[in-house]
């Protein structure tokens, strides 16, 4: 008989949904096979590309570099200043003011990690709202960060649009010193972004409420557009005294695996962000010590030399200009077909996510009859959409919504 050991008091737990999707993917040998799970993007060919202002970059990078020391527990300096211009913008009020502390981190995760753990530090009863629906991870993350979580309503799903009513009924009752994490564009999972007038309304009420905006911004430029995109920071920024930012380098520049993320705090003075700034790090060293540099310096070349960042601009438009494109496309195809539900509204949305919308049985039929996967949420990542797959995914969609 074995001996009992500290390990046995460990219960497993169940996979991760979207893996265990990809999972059965991969196993499926079926040729019209689609993919609409996976959160990556993808070009026509189905692959998730490395941009050429990566390859330009990145071959600088390793023709200058002279050694593989350690850069800084707050990471790659020209990387965090080149971040807080992109996303608040080079002449914003906050970064003249020096009220805007920004460290590296491992990925978007890692931000949301090292931001969770701020937050818990300086306000132990602090609550934190998430959107219904969010990210799952950001519970994941948050939770193991000790914060008190909550939700606030979000998207209607029969409606399959905004209840913003009822986001504002609950942001009006949250606590001073509560943190609302808002989506800054392309609301992962469900693709339902807010518009300029309702920032404003949410910036009014943090304010009259003392509630601070927590916002993650992971796709910045796959919207509508940089500058459009990060206009929610940039207000709150602009009229709250304290702001916390979280961003990804993933999505809009293809770094997926290289990890590469920042998390930038807005105090109300210099002093209280040279406080914050410390704290960052402190909460930095001792979860991880250290951030990868790689991707760090592809960005920081990109974002400070004139010719690549033209270029990777221009990348960024192609594939947000795809990502738009195909939401109209499906949209036109499941109309074409005269299905029961009207799907227009996947073209209003953005970003690379939506729900379909139907019910758990006919995800299955989906991925059990025409091998055409997606998560049980009905969440489809439109980049998996393709010319060559297109008129397939609506006819399969179709015959399961027909019965």
């Amino acid at each position: 008989m074995t001996a009992k050991t500290v390990l046995d008091s460990l219960k497993p737990l169940p996979p991760d949904a979207i893996l265990g999707i990809m999972q059965l993917y991969r196993a499926d040998d079926d040729p019209n096979k689609v993919d609409l799970s996976v959160g990556v993007y993808q070009d026509e060919s189905g692959r998730t590309p490395v941009l050429e202002c990566v390859k330009r970059a990145e071959a600088d990078v390793y023709a200058a570099e002279d050694t593989k020391s350690y850069v800084a527990i707050a990471g790659n300096a020209g990387f965090n200043r080149g971040v807080e211009a992109l996303v608040f913008g080079a002449d914003h009020p906050a970064l003249a003011d020096g009220r805007v502390a920004t460290v590296q981190t491992p990925g978007g995760s890692g931000a949301v990690s090292v931001a969770g753990h701020l937050v818990q530090r300086a306000k132990p009863d602090a609550r934190v709202w998430l959107s219904d629906p969010s990210w799952p991870n950001h519970r994941q993350l948050l939770g193991l960060a000790g914060l008190s979580l909550e939700q606030y309503p979000y998207y209607d799903r029969s409606a399959k649009s905004i209840d913003f009513d009822a986001m504002v009924g609950a942001v009006s009752g949250m606590r001073g010193g509560d943190s609302v994490l808002i989506h800054g564009c392309c609301h992962n999972p469900c693709g339902a972004d807010l518009t300029a007038e309702q920032w404003q309304v949410l910036a009014d009420l943090c304010e009259r409420h003392g509630v601070v905006p927590f916002i993650d911004i992971a796709y910045q430029g796959l919207a509508e557009g940089l500058e459009a995109d990060a206009r929610g920071v940039r207000l709150m920024a602009e009229r709250l005294p304290e702001v916390v930012v979280v961003a990804s380098c993933s999505k809009n520049f293809g770094l997926y695996r290289e990890r590469v993320g920042s998390v930038s705090v807005v105090s109300p003075d210099r002093e209280r962000n040279r406080t914050v700034a410390s704290n960052l790090s402190n909460i930095a060293r001792g979860i991880y010590s250290m951030p990868p540099d790689h991707g760090a310096a592809i960005v920081a070349r990109i974002l400070a030399d004139a010719e690549l960042r033209t270029l990777w601009t221009e990348e960024l438009d192609e594939m947000r200009d795809r990502l738009n494109g195909l939401r109209r496309l499906l949209a036109d195809k499941l109309a074409e077909r005269g299905t029961p539900t009207d799907f227009s509204f996947i073209a209003n949305e953005r970003g690379m996510f939506s729900f379909l919308g139907i019910g758990r049985e006919q995800v299955v039929r989906l991925r059990e009859e025409f091998h055409v996967y997606l998560v049980e949420s009905s969440r489809i990542n439109v980049a998996g959409i393709n010319q060559g797959n297109v008129d397939y995914v609506a006819d399969a969609i179709a015959a399961v919504l027909s019965d």
